[in-house]
């Protein structure tokens, strides 16, 4: 993977120089102008040919100030390194070689209590798998936010980053924190670049000691090692540098056999500048004293060059810590290992004098006397049916040695240190199946889950919000770099699945993220359905009841309460409206029978209030008609 590095277009000329002037370049320089590098292509020729050629600030002087910043970084760092490699050998069983062994038995046993507490929080983890949704700051940008609600996770699955967190995951429960680092990767998709997302080893990447968050770091370093053949096909100008090792980043105890002797550290420099009051990330790669790419020696007359813009234009590094237990003055932190190895170290020694005893005891041994004159090869192999003696035999030639066996306080004490890893690390027996008596019920199962599991909730929230920079990182890297629209392929149901455009130009400036659980543990499932199922047998969704189900539901909390409430409201207003029309369906037949019935009758006079017919005069129907009259138009 290149991590925004310049990739080979032409032979020496780096990407993002004109190939008008590269070209020109390369003619003059085999015309005889003398060969060509990336600085001469991008700036004008070969140097001392007197033109004005642009000279970068980055050159090897300022790589050796970087090489004695990168040394004094390590230093501060090497207690962390120690930490990390020690650790990494108790997740493999090896923690003996770290344990003060004075009076224990050649007898080593190894028992892995703290092993499955890492095992039951990593799945945790994955059960809590996150997932994205972008939240609009502004009316106008609700669209936008639903469409890149469906297309992160489109790009996170591109860079597989449930592999990424499961890795991280581990980091973080082994080491105490995780590293993410969220890049531009320009050879990807044939070379139009795309998004990379990948964990970060901490013993890889070097910050400033005593800085709590990563972007407060004054530079930050990231150095890996490259095959030497790898690299001269990159960069010829690497010739005759390369297996310089007098920098090595620490590395951990492996079971193979390393070699490194044809590989070089590759480094990678960030750094911060202001500039027209900005705060500007840039960025250098160097090897062997070597500068390769530097974002600074570009051409600073181009508004749009990386040496005005710097490397991207959100300005952060583009690592991002996680830790577990936090530590002030590191962003590192503290993991379960640290947590937990004192009393993983006192289960082993309890183990060990145990089992020794348990083997002294099963192993009997004899006081044998020197002139008994037993056959003791004999003696000792239990397959031979006689063995030899010489003279008499007394009881006092041979006595069985006695061990006495261990008291059960000592075996108390072991249950109780294990008790006690279990209750440190809140990896209690119910996290992993384990039930009281009596309890069968998948509610009572889950109620007990949830109390056990406060531990692990509080340590996923702490990587929501990692998460959270993380995919805000993403979108800023969308804006700036997907200056075409990307057609994306939405998955879902049958009826969701489609394909989405999206453009950078189309992206506001912020949008807030809001990280939900894309997975659920089978207990959680369990006692959500015997809810559901409690609410129809109460009768929560009978219309008539919805006033009722309303009230108490008021008072009640649990993961979709709203829409739940919203739907027993239409329910009640879908049953009222149902329930008006069909009454006015069944009074409409006595109704068109009245109007039919009216129209039939002979006109009557007026009468009063007994109905008797009054008598109508002349002068009164005159009287009527005239003020009719007046009503009527002309």
């Amino acid at each position: 993977m290149t991590l925004f590095e310049p990739k080979t277009l032409l032979p020496g000329v780096p990407v993002g120089v004109p190939r008008a002037l590269a070209e020109a370049a390369i003619s003059a320089a085999q015309a005889g102008a003398g060969p060509v590098d990336g600085e001469q292509a991008a700036f004008g020729g070969p140097a001392g040919d007197g033109q004005a050629a642009f000279a970068g600030p980055i050159d090897e002087q300022a790589i050796a100030g970087a090489m004695q910043t990168l040394r004094r970084y390590r230093a501060g760092k090497a207690g962390l390194e120690r930490r990390i490699v020690e650790n990494e050998e108790y997740w493999k069983l090896r923690h003996w070689d770290h344990m003060d062994q004075t009076g224990t038995t050649a007898l080593k046993t190894k028992s892995a209590w703290l092993v499955n507490v890492l095992l039951s929080k990593h799945a945790d983890a994955m059960d809590a798998y996150p997932e994205p949704t972008c939240l609009p700051r502004e009316p106008g940008d609700a669209d936008t936010a639903r469409l890149l609600s469906a297309v992160l996770p489109v790009v996170l699955g591109q860079n597989d980053f449930e592999r990424v967190w499961s890795d991280n995951w581990w980091k973080k429960l082994k080491a105490g924190f995780a590293i993410y680092g969220v890049f531009w990767d320009r050879e990807r998709l044939d070379g139009r670049g795309d998004i990379a997302i990948c964990p970060v080893d901490p013993l890889n990447l070097y910050w400033e000691p005593g800085v709590t968050d990563l972007q407060d770091s004054k530079e930050l370093f990231y150095v890996r090692l490259e095959d030497n053949e790898t690299l001269l096909a990159a960069w010829p100008q690497l010739a005759g540098k390369l297996g310089s090792q007098s920098f090595l980043p620490a590395h951990y105890l492996y079971d193979d056999q390393v070699d490194t002797s044809q590989k070089t550290p590759v480094i990678d420099w960030y750094y911060h500048r202001v500039q027209n009051g900005r705060r500007v990330l840039h960025y250098v790669k160097f090897a062997a004293g070597t500068v390769l790419y530097a974002t600074e020696n570009e051409d600073p007359s181009d508004p749009d060059s990386p040496a005005v813009r710097g490397l991207y234009d959100h300005g952060r590094y583009p690592f991002f810590c996680d830790p577990l237990f936090p530590q002030e003055g590191t962003p590192g932190g503290w993991g379960y290992i640290d947590l937990c190895k004192d009393a993983q170290q006192q289960i082993d020694l309890m183990n060990n004098a145990i089992v020794a005893n348990c083997v002294a005891a099963a192993t009997p041994r004899w006081l044998k006397r020197g002139d008994d004159g037993i056959n003791e090869a004999e003696y000792a192999d239990w397959t031979r049916p006689f063995v030899h003696v010489q003279g008499s035999i007394e009881d006092s030639a041979l006595r069985q040695i006695t061990v006495q066996p261990l008291s059960g306080n000592y075996l108390s004490i072991l249950e109780s240190k294990i008790r006690e890893l279990k209750e440190t690390s809140g990896n209690r027996d119910v996290n992993n199946g384990g039930t009281m008596a009596g309890v069968t019920a998948a509610s009572a199962i889950a109620a007990l889950q949830e109390q056990s599991g406060k531990l692990s909730r509080d340590q996923i929230m702490g990587s929501y919000r990692c998460f959270r920079q993380v995919v805000g990182c993403v979108i800023e890297l969308i804006r700036q770099f997907y200056d075409a629209p990307r057609q994306f392929r939405i998955a879902g149901g049958p009826e969701e699945r489609g394909f989405l455009s999206l453009c950078g130009r189309d992206v506001p400036v912020s949008f807030d993220v809001e990280v939900t659980a894309q997975k659920q543990s089978a207990y959680s499932k369990l006692s959500y359905n015997e809810l559901a199922l409690q609410f129809f047998q109460l009768g929560f969704f009978n219309p008539a009841l919805a006033p009722q189900a309303l009230a108490a539901l008021e008072m009640m909390d649990f993961k979709g309460k709203a829409a739940l409430s919203q739907r027993i409201r239409d329910n009640a207003l879908a049953s009222a409206q149902a329930a008006q029309q069909a009454q006015a369906d069944a009074e409409e037949p006595a109704r068109e029978k009245g109007r039919a019935a009216r129209k039939q009758a002979p006109r009557l006079g007026a009468t009063d209030s007994l109905g008797n017919q009054l008598k109508r005069y002349a002068h009164t129907e005159r009287a009527r008609a005239r003020s009719a009259a007046t009503t009527q138009p002309r």
